[in-house]
């Protein structure tokens, strides 16, 4: 509920600070006092876009800033889906600069105007006589027939379950989208992991092969050059080693003479020793060369394929072929996976359909049970509201796919007369017998369910006499159960207000501005006698007015 409304800088408003209190609050003031702006600033704080034609005083900001009290509304969920941070009260700011530029806050928090909106449907409710969205709204019709239903928590849970088979059929598209593409790639990637398996890769050593081949393919030449160096090193005539041997000898003779002459020799006879090793060494490998043309044949297959697969591949080793290769493996991989994923997805919709359907039945056989209750309770309501004749029909028909609020198409037919049939509200009710069926909507949801703030801007046009008692008396009722808000000309529907607020203009020397007073006992007294009496407040007027009030 709202507790309290300041306004500042806004149309005919300079600065005002109203309170509001449980029950029903009656709202009066002659035509053109201002309480259409005082409705206006309130759609603004809820969310309307702001125009800066609205501002009194171009050269400071409008604002308008409402407390609400929103703990018996369990909206914890809501200000977590809206990012806001919960508090108790809740205060909602609406800002229009200098500059026309509109802000609005959430407990001081920075907001957009669809956070601010989707919080406002839930604290406020505001109706006026010309409003026939919310009754021509299957979804608002169906939430009147749900309340009588108590089908809150059933529908909870037929919302929850059906947003899970939504994610799931979701889920399956985009699976089965992934497998036609997997498919498309199967037999391709197939004959790619074969090609890499057959290459065996795992067991190639891309260098050693590499050294192996140019060993095969120059064995001929190796074992040349080979042979040369043996005969080099060891050829009597011109041998390196024999050289060095008998050069070894000479200085040999040498050694005792001096320790220069002995270190002349160790280094000759490290040299014998070295060139010993080589030639024993070169020897070893000239007898292990041999040309084998089969061995260079399998050696330069297994390149030449690894070269090609490299190539068609992009990559420069052997790591890099096992990294596509196990790619590969994982495509196929996923796409076993994703067969089988398909297949249990398939099974998890179809059980959940069948959970889903049984949910909608149940609601729908709940609210078949309450139709002929709504009917005829609105029908009371609306002969206490003097249409006699009115009659309502419901009628409830099943679709063929799951919706928002179950299987269920709701369609309201009404007539207010006898002999017409009933037709589609906005082809059948005028203008103030949509108002009726208004009030008594929200006096049976009222009874049914925790309703926000409810505002009511002269409803009750063209209402008067004994209606308009029935009218007030269904109001005082409607306000023992939530907050009501009623702008009013009627003085039985003020006098039954359990607060009572008045409108006014002031005219000063060089403004008119529009203010808002709480009226006390004797106050009320005189706005209810010139309610009824027009501009003249005589005796019997202020006796009519004090017999209301009692």
């Amino acid at each position: 509920m709202i507790t309290h409304l300041s306004i500042k800088n806004y149309t005919l408003i300079d600065d005002v600070e109203v309170d509001f209190q449980e029950g029903l609050t009656v709202i009066t003031g002659e035509t053109g006092a201002g309480k259409s702006v005082l409705l206006g600033a309130l759609s603004l704080l809820l969310g309307k876009r702001a125009d800066l034609s609205q501002v009194r005083g171009k050269e400071k900001k409008c604002v308008i800033e409402g407390i609400f009290s929103v703990a018996k509304y369990e909206l914890q969920s809501l200000f977590t889906e809206l990012d806001l941070d919960y508090e108790e009260p809740t205060i909602l700011r609406r800002e229009i600069l200098p500059s026309g530029k509109s802000r609005a806050f959430v407990n001081d928090s920075p907001v957009n105007l669809q956070q601010i909106q989707q919080l406002g449907e839930f604290l406020v409710d505001i109706h006026s006589q010309f409003d026939t969205r919310h009754l021509a709204s299957e979804a608002y019709q169906l939430e009147v027939v749900d309340a009588l239903a108590e089908n809150n928590s059933r529908l909870a849970a037929y919302t929850e379950s059906l947003n899970e088979l939504k994610r799931l059929k979701q889920q399956l598209k985009e699976e089965l989208a992934a497998q036609q593409e997997a498919e498309k790639e199967a037999d391709y990637n197939q004959f790619l992991w074969e090609e890499l398996q057959q290459a065996n890769l795992a067991k190639i050593n891309q260098e050693d092969l590499e050294a192996t081949f140019d060993q095969l393919n120059n064995a001929e030449s190796i074992q040349q050059s080979l042979s040369e160096a043996i005969q080099l090193l060891s050829s009597e005539e011109v041998g390196s080693y024999d050289t060095l041997s008998q050069a070894r000898s000479v200085v040999g003779g040498m050694k005792n003479f001096g320790k220069v002459y002995e270190a002349i020799w160790e280094r000759f006879n490290s040299l014998v020793i070295e060139v010993e090793d080589v030639l024993q060494e070169v020897e070893q490998l000239s007898e292990k060369v041999e040309m084998d043309p089969a061995a260079l044949s399998q050696v330069q297959s297994t390149l030449e394929n690894l070269y090609r697969l490299q190539k068609k591949h992009q990559v420069d080793s052997v790591a890099g072929l096992l990294a596509i290769e196990k790619a590969i493996d994982e495509k196929l991989k996923r796409q076993l996976d994703l067969d089988d994923s398909i297949t249990q997805l398939r099974k998890r919709i179809t059980a959940l359909e069948t959970e889903v359907q049984a949910m909608a039945s149940e609601i729908r056989e709940h609210r078949l049970q309450v139709l002929p209750t709504l009917k005829n309770k609105l029908e009371d309501y609306l002969k206490e509201l003097g249409l006699h004749y009115a009659t309502f029909e419901f009628i409830l028909t099943e679709a063929k796919d799951f919706r928002e609020h179950g299987k269920d198409m709701l369609e309201l037919r009404f007539s207010a007369n006898k002999g017409i049939a009933p037709d589609s509200l906005q082809k059948t009710a005028s203008g103030g017998e949509m108002s009726r069926i208004m009030l008594s909507v929200k006096a049976l949801l009222a009874l049914h369910k925790n309703l926000p703030t409810i505002i009511f801007d002269e409803i009750d046009t063209g209402v008067s006499g004994e209606i308009a008692h029935k009218m007030a008396t269904i109001m005082a009722v409607m306000g023992e159960k939530v907050q009501l808000i009623c702008i009013t000309h009627l003085p039985q529907i003020a006098a039954r207000g359990l607060h009572h607020k008045k409108v006014f203009k002031v005219n000063e020397t060089d403004k008119t501005f529009t203010n808002i007073t709480t009226l006390n006992a004797e106050e009320r007294i005189a706005e209810i006698a010139q309610m009824i009496g027009g501009g003249t407040v005589g005796d019997s007027a202020i006796a009519h007015a004090k017999e209301l009030l009692n």
